[in-house]
């Protein structure tokens, strides 16, 4: 499934949660824990990579997302963001 199929089964299944403008393309389903609602997922680098896409320089990019994006807290609903790290090399 793509990220706009997901959102589309997402809003089909759920019209309480919240998404992201703009980066449909990195969402990667839904988290949910003890005492919290079930929120939308994005992986954070499809993220970036969007925004460099878009002509942003990658330092652009984060802090940009950080301020603007991971930093909005919208209520209960707001979205997360993955960071994956399973094709990360140690340092």
């Amino acid at each position: 499934m793509t990220g706009t199929e997901i959102k589309e089964y997402l809003i089909e299944n759920n019209d309480e949660l919240m998404f992201a403008d703009g980066f449909e393309e990195a969402i990667i389903g839904t988290v949910s824990g003890a005492c919290r609602p079930a929120v939308v997922c994005y992986d954070y680098g499809k993220c970036i990579e969007i925004l460099t896409r878009a002509g942003m320089s990658e330092e652009d990019a984060e802090e940009y997302f950080s301020f603007n994006v991971t930093g909005a807290y919208v209520g209960e609903l707001t979205p997360l963001f993955l960071s994956d790290l399973r094709n990360q090399e140690p340092d």
